[in-house]
């Protein structure tokens, strides 16, 4: 989206009638202009006007929260705005009062013109989806000073008048042809917004037994009570109780109700999780303080905990960036996968995918290249693991690789190295060579590109929600969110279908 004081190419000269004819004759007003030009002092006479049309949208009473500041929840918060005297959002009265400076600077009197006043008086409010006609007018000159006076009005799109007051400015005095400058791309996202629609997806689904395993840092067990908070888990905390107890207190963490099982250390929690999970005693794993190696080796160690399938790790994204969320395996847990640990990787992200929603996910098998090249071992991988969907060994989504990242990613990109496929630009799931190259890709989604994330390990009994020591409260809740998922589809209860035929 724009910046606040672009419009659309007509309305900037919608000034047109006051330049000579043979100026006039010389526009090309069938295509976007290259130019524009101002009105000197002297060209201005009183009466004069001009004007300019702008709807209001979502997007740009975000963007100027942004850029001012201005976070006031009757701008924001739809809740709360429902309450107020408005009864529903509405915009900043200065997004209006932006408009008129808008005109002021790029048509009327345009480039060199300095503000040097501005009255307003505000009569309504101005909501989502109102076009507004912004009106300046000329009602006194100062020839000694060269100043103007203007009066100015906003009226929406019922003749309503939202804004009007005075402007008085510097005409410029010197003819002025200058370039057409493109306003600044605005990239707006929201990670409340993203969480919020994320967790959406549980909406009705009743909390799922947890074994919390080894929470002894204030991220982990405030991570979990969160998630139990939110409704996604009943958790039961496994660890040492005295220890978890006194971190509640420092922490402010209320513990009253929650069952907490006392083990001396990080491998007698790993060990006891495991335990509950193999007895169905618990229906998903959620990493505290411990290392992953501790949990996962007590997970591989109980035969009732295999499915037949390689444990993998799913990273889930949102990425401002892409229009949707982003799934990248396996950056966690496999450090090297052979082609047939691949297959078990590529079918748990896809089984993972359509529990989220994805019909048909789009896999992009990555490597450096998006040909075949012998030296390049990857993309030998690659191109087997399409074949292998191509014959059933891998099913429910389309693959497609060897793919580069920008390929996967950038339908533009696609497009000019002329790759015709279903999967390049529009990817649900990036499949990394090896752990090294998914942990670095999505730490630099992360930390580069302003992705929030979420994660899981999928291929046994259970679902392991897996969360590092870095990451925020929302990430940890996601992953929770994720886990139940997970969880709750691998009920075959009538319950369970029940939630499966209402979503």
């Amino acid at each position: 989206m724009s910046m606040l004081v672009a419009t659309p190419w007509p309305e900037l000269f919608a000034l047109s009638h006051y330049l000579p004819p043979k100026k006039k004759n010389a526009m090309n007003m069938t295509s976007p202009p290259e130019w524009i030009e101002n009105i000197t002092y002297d060209e201005i006479s009183l009466g004069q006007s001009a004007r300019l049309l702008r709807t209001l949208t979502l997007a740009d009473i975000q963007a100027f929260a942004a850029v001012s500041g201005d976070t006031n929840p009757a701008h924001l918060n739809p809740q709360y705005a429902n309450g107020t005297l408005f009864h529903g959002v509405i915009a900043h009265g200065l997004w209006g009062g932006s408009l008129i400076s808008a005109l002021l600077g790029t048509q009327f009197p345009g480039p060199g013109t300095i503000y040097l006043e501005q009255v307003l008086h505000f009569t309504k409010p101005v909501r989502i989806g109102d076009t507004l006609t912004v009106t300046v007018t000329v009602i006194r000159k100062d020839d000694s000073a060269k100043q103007v006076e203007l009066d100015c009005q906003v009226v929406n799109q019922k003749g309503e008048r939202v804004l009007n007051g005075t402007a008085r400015v510097l005409a410029p005095t010197l003819k002025i042809r200058l370039p057409k400058i493109n306003a600044p791309q605005i990239q707006l996202f929201d990670p409340e917004a993203r969480f919020k629609e994320l967790l959406s997806l549980g909406d009705g689904m009743p909390a799922v037994r947890c074994a919390v395993v080894h929470p002894c840092d204030v991220e982990s067990l405030s991570g979990a009570m969160d998630s139990a908070r939110h409704g996604l888990i009943v958790p039961v905390l496994i660890g040492p109780e005295v220890r978890l107890r006194h971190l509640a207190e420092e922490a402010g963490i209320d513990l009253t109700g929650i069952e907490i099982i006392s083990v001396p250390h990080s491998h007698a929690s790993a060990e006891k999780a495991a335990d509950l999970a193999a007895a169905g005693e618990v229906e998903l794993l959620m990493k505290g303080s411990l290392h992953t190696d501790e949990l996962i080796h007590a997970v591989l160690a109980r035969p009732a905990l295999h499915t037949g399938r390689r444990m993998s790790h799913v990273f889930r994204f949102d990425v401002p960036l892409y229009p949707k969320p982003l799934l990248i395996t396996d950056a966690a847990l496999n450090i090297h996968p052979s082609l047939q640990e691949k297959v078990d990787i590529i079918q748990n992200a896809i089984d993972f995918a359509r529990i989220m929603g994805i019909g048909c996910p789009k896999v992009a098998i990555l490597s450096a290249v998006e040909t075949v090249n012998p030296n390049i071992p990857s993309t030998l991988d690659a191109a087997a693991l399409c074949k292998m969907a191509d014959r059933g060994q891998i099913t429910g989504g389309v693959l497609d690789g060897p793919l580069a990242f920008d390929n996967a990613v950038s339908a533009h990109a696609a497009q000019i190295k002329h790759i015709s496929s279903a999967v390049a630009g529009d990817a649900d799931i990036l499949v990394v060579p090896d752990l090294e190259s998914g942990n670095m890709l999505a730490k630099q989604l992360e930390y580069l590109a302003g992705a929030t994330g979420s994660g899981l390990v999928l291929g046994a009994r259970v679902p392991i929600a897996l969360t590092s020591r870095a990451d925020g409260p929302m990430s940890r809740v996601a992953s929770a969110l994720l886990a139940q998922l997970a969880a709750y589809n691998a009920r075959g209860d009538a319950t369970h279908q029940a939630w499966k035929a209402s979503v």
